[in-house]
């Protein structure tokens, strides 16, 4: 393993888009560095839907998230889908595309949930060989994000952060990196969170996701409905401490509030950023005495 940087330039601080957030971001241009879309929503051409996202594109730098990718299962890659998304990608030219490292299809039926897989040699064989030819057919790295998890199986030879930077390395991809799952799995499993924060390899982390999450004391489920809590802003802080500058973004697909207090909890991510790397609250303050924002917000990545 070298030191040699693979990864984007850092964006800074983002949102996922929403629609109810549309018209807002289009007329309102809210101080936020970037965008992340469903890149799933997206792939119908024309409608209001296309108009935004091209409007919005213009203005904000993009990056697209699948969630059908299915990148783990036994099945054929699906060469429609791959299509359509390598389509939407020449279109919207987003800055990088990510998805999960998990199945949710098997025999041509989709579960329509992000399922862990058994971390074994074997999978790690079976996964990389895939997201190569995805990569192949795309002409980018990808990044293939850690999904929370509700079970486990007896065949796994290894932790899953192990699994992770395995397939990453074998595959040459990148890593989007979902502090709030690590929280969630680690609760579910009875593991130590910081353990895998620990364990990542900083060339391959391009992004995090932070997020909120349903606690009922015995489990917890990955809910995207709720704030972020303090133990997910602790680890946040810990992973860009191991980590160093990684595009940050928060994601809420229900009970989506006004789009002023998902400007708040990133405000939040933001402070507790320039809090943990000193050098990045140098740079990031410079940028944003420029005021940036907007068209100038497509800069952000030079930090």
């Amino acid at each position: 393993m070298t030191n040699t940087v693979i990864t984007q330039p850092f964006l800074g601080f983002g949102l996922g888009l929403r629609t109810q957030h549309f018209e807002h971001v289009l007329t309102q241009q809210p101080e936020v560095d970037w965008f992340e879309v469903i890149s799933e929503n997206f792939m119908v051409g024309g409608g209001k839907p296309r108009y935004y996202l091209e409007a919005i594109g213009e203005r904000y730098p993009l990056v697209m998230h699948g969630v059908s990718l299915s990148i783990g299962s036994t099945d054929p890659l699906d060469m429609d889908y791959l299509k359509a998304l390598k389509q939407l990608a020449n279109q919207v030219q987003p800055r990088w595309i990510s998805d999960h490292i998990c199945w949710t299809s098997i025999h041509g039926i989709n579960s329509h949930d992000l399922l862990p897989l058994p971390y074994t040699e074997e999978t790690v064989r079976h996964v990389a060989a895939r997201v190569r030819q995805v990569q192949d057919f795309l002409g980018r790295r990808i990044l293939l994000e850690n999904v929370s998890s509700y079970l486990s199986y007896k065949d796994s030879s290894m932790d899953e952060w192990q699994f992770l930077n395995a397939v990453a390395e074998e595959a040459d991809c990148l890593i989007l990196f979902d502090v709030n799952n690590i929280y969630v799995s680690a609760r579910n499993h009875g593991f130590e969170p910081l353990d895998y924060i620990r364990q990542m390899d900083p060339r391959r982390v391009q992004q995090i996701h932070l997020a909120g999450h349903s606690d009922y004391g015995d489990y917890v489920i990955d809910t995207h409905d709720s704030p972020i809590c303090d133990p997910v802003w602790d680890l946040y802080s810990a992973a860009l401490t191991h980590l160093g500058p990684v595009s940050s973004m928060i994601e809420r697909d229900a009970n989506i509030p006004e789009f002023s207090v998902l400007e708040q909890e990133l405000a939040m991510a933001r402070t507790l950023a320039l809090q943990t790397l000193p050098q990045l609250a140098a740079d990031h303050g410079k940028h944003h005495s420029a005021g940036l924002p907007g068209q100038d917000a497509k800069r952000m990545g030079s930090l």
